[in-house]
């Protein structure tokens, strides 16, 4: 929320479509999301045709009902701009703004995002619709704040006048042709531009100077659409009520660092396999995609939304029942629902909204479960979700925009990811290029970290180094930058100044190996770092299998995975090696001293087995909580005025048991306990202490 709003406790609800349902269901549905506790619904969104059925013809008094009754049960409204789903008259009447995937080629109507939004048709008829939708409830008692658009990003845009504002952006950028010919290397295959009219479409291009431009310029376009919203917003918005947008991370089009830059709070939509996919410990590999699976990638999708503004964010929209097509149903196990909420709250949420209320009978999402079945009676879903609502109730402001702890940060580049997807770095198991590669080596450091009880902080590069590397260092001594690709020469003479100010600076494969443009350094390898490192490679290989790793303190199962660089230590001591004939030449990790810090190089994929063992020797105590049993996990926050909270996690069908080490009330029960005390946990259960140590318990 904005820094100067009150939150007295988490906001709880779910995404609410009264004009999906007969009008009859109204008073029923907010009779029972009163019962749960619910304390906001998010409205109005996905309607654009039934805002202005016609062109020029509004409907705005359908929603009143609806903001009444809420507000006449305590409940707060989120209101959406329609802007994502364009109603067919305007695709009748403009069909010149459907956007195009490729050039000439016109995105198909029938889903929803197909349309090209900067394309000024479009805009006069968005922004018509804005202004009559949030003049006229923008001063409703219900109205706490607005999401604008829904789900930014989906598409990158190849219309005509899209490629004509990406040629105009370079000449403001290059200056001249000269000059985008030296920084792009367009001497190669005969590319030089002799005039900006010679620059070819993306759709066949090769050259990844072009792509890395590109893209960016693609970010710009949505951070700019969901500004240009905001602000028109904001001309209705009362003081206190908030604008954002829900953002799904995986979007090719978002860069959420900028695109929440210019909103109020930062909102995100995880989505995540429950049932087994939940369990501690994890398999040792498992595929990511929009819908996230396992544990740690559970808190990754959290510590990714706390990054965005690195300050709590909201959850707009997550995991009712199944979700996705009607080939996907598996709704949580008994607990898990409040496990994923916890954990979502332990991170930095200060709201949990479910998508959605009610389960629809008919359109694409039949079977993308809400809160109620198809058959509209209140079930499992509904009763454990009305659970969480109490206890987030009974646990108050307590909860509300926590701060969670970091025992290691990680830098994050989208800049890198959308390199590394132009020119993947990993191979698919099938032997084609894998264009989540950045994501294939940030992720195994993360989740490393997760096995090892340690929190991470998320930052962005430019976070990062935004600050002194002494004041980092000192917040965060543990810096891991991994496939951080393309850097520019700042970036790294940071990280160095970052090690030597006493920071411990863990880097990873891809670290440093291109500048701004994504042009491979003349250095060797990681750039402008192997001097503090004391290591540097000029050769690399994919591996098709595993590659043990040996090394003081690692288990016989430590391996490398899908890349190995060829790592000589020059100064620097090597704590593991390659068990290979050929790839035992060279090191797998190593360390050195840099000034008050040091600097590890880590020159693989880290399999689970030797990504956790890294990170236990990088943070050998991760605090007074460590030691509990594996299927446990125990992370902690610090509450807005101050007071440390704890979260206790069994992710397992077996009971577990957690000695306490300080004294603690439970801040759900409010029973206490002395350190020392043990604390059983059932399956898949939660406790949410606070750690009242030096505090008042009476």
């Amino acid at each position: 929320m904005r820094k100067d709003t009150h939150v007295p406790r988490v906001l709880f609800g779910a995404a609410y479509y009264p004009e999906y349902h007969p009008a009859e269901l109204l008073k029923t549905d907010l009779d029972l999301m009163a019962e749960a506790r619910f304390s906001v619904i998010r409205v109005g969104e996905s309607v654009w045709s039934t805002w202005e059925p016609e062109n020029g013809r509004f409907d705005l008094d359908w929603l009143q009902p609806a903001l009444d009754g809420a507000h006449e049960r305590g409940i707060s409204v989120i209101l959406g701009t329609p802007t994502y789903a364009v109603p067919p008259w305007l695709a009748r009447l403009y069909p010149e703004i459907a956007g195009e995937r490729a050039t000439g080629q016109p995105i198909p109507w029938g889903a929803r995002q197909e349309m090209d939004f900067t394309h000024p048709a479009f805009r006069f008829h968005a922004e018509r619709v804005i202004r009559k939708v949030v003049e006229r409830y923008a001063g409703h008692p219900a109205v706490i704040g607005f999401q604008v658009d829904n789900e930014p990003g989906l598409h990158l845009l190849h219309n005509h006048a899209v490629f004509q504002r990406f040629v105009d952006h370079l000449r403001g950028r290059y200056g001249d042709v000269e000059t985008l010919n030296r920084e792009w290397g367009l001497v190669y295959w005969s590319h030089r531009l002799s005039d900006w009219s010679d620059l070819w479409r993306p759709d066949g291009n090769a050259q990844p100077q072009y792509t890395q431009a590109w893209r960016r310029f693609q970010a710009e376009q949505v951070s700019e659409f969901i500004a240009w919203q905001a602000g028109i917003v904001r001309e209705y918005a009362a003081p206190g009520q908030f604008v954002t947008t829900c953002i799904a991370y995986d979007r090719p089009g978002v860069a959420d660092d900028e695109l929440t830059r210019r909103l109020d709070v930062t909102a995100g939509n995880p989505y995540y396999s429950m049932q087994d996919a939940f369990a501690l410990p994890a398999p040792p590999a498992s595929p990511q995609t929009w819908m996230t699976m396992n544990t740690w990638a559970l808190y990754l999708s959290a510590d990714r939304m706390f990054s965005s503004r690195q300050e709590p964010f909201l959850v707009t929209e997550t995991n009712a029942q199944a979700i996705g097509p009607s080939w996907v149903n598996q709704p949580a196990y008994d607990g898990q629902w409040r496990q994923a909420a916890w954990a979502l709250v332990s991170r930095g949420a200060s709201m949990i909204e479910y998508w959605q209320w009610r389960t629809l009978r008919f359109g694409t999402e039949t079977y993308w479960g809400g809160v109620l079945p198809h058959s509209g009676r209140p079930g499992r879903a509904y009763r454990e979700i009305a659970g969480i609502g109490a206890e987030l109730e009974a646990a108050g402001d307590l909860v509300a925009g926590l701060t969670p702890d970091a025992d290691v940060a990680m830098l994050y580049s989208t800049p890198s990811k959308w390199a590394l997807a132009a020119q993947p770095a990993l191979a698919r198991a099938d032997g084609g290029p894998d264009e989540r590669s950045y994501q294939g080596i940030f992720e195994p450091f993360y989740r490393g970290a997760f096995d090892a009880g340690c929190q991470v902080r998320v930052l962005h590069a430019g976070q990062a180094t935004g600050e002194e590397p002494g004041v980092v260092a000192a917040r965060h001594p543990v810096l891991v930058a991994a496939g951080l690709y393309v850097a520019d020469d700042a970036t790294l003479d940071w990280l160095a100044t970052y090690a030597a100010a006493g920071g411990h600076l863990v880097l990873g494969p891809r670290t440093g190996y291109a500048d701004v443009e994504a042009r491979a350094r003349g250095d060797v390898q990681p750039g402008r770092l192997a001097e503090a490192a004391g290591a540097w490679y000029d050769e690399f290989s994919n591996l098709p299998a595993e590659l043990p790793v040996r090394g003081a303190g690692l288990p016989e199962s430590a391996a490398g995975v899908r890349w190995a660089d060829g790592l000589q230590a020059d100064g620097a001591e090597v704590l593991a090696a390659y068990e290979h004939p050929h790839f035992g030449r060279w090191a797998a990790v190593t360390t050195r001293a840099h000034g008050e810090g040091r600097v590890t190089c880590v020159g693989t994929v880290p399999n689970a087995a030797l990504a956790e063992a890294l990170f236990r020797r990088f943070v050998p105590a991760p605090g007074a909580w460590a030691g509990t049993p594996a299927s446990v996990t125990s992370t902690g926050a610090t509450a807005a005025d101050g007071r440390r909270v704890r979260f206790l996690h069994n992710w397992a069908w077996e009971p577990a048991s957690v000695r306490v080490p300080v004294r603690v009330r439970d801040a759900i029960g409010g029973s206490a306990h002395e350190a020392g005390a043990e604390l059983r946990l059932g399956p898949w259960d939660v406790r949410v202490l606070w750690e009242t140590a030096g505090a008042d318990v009476r």
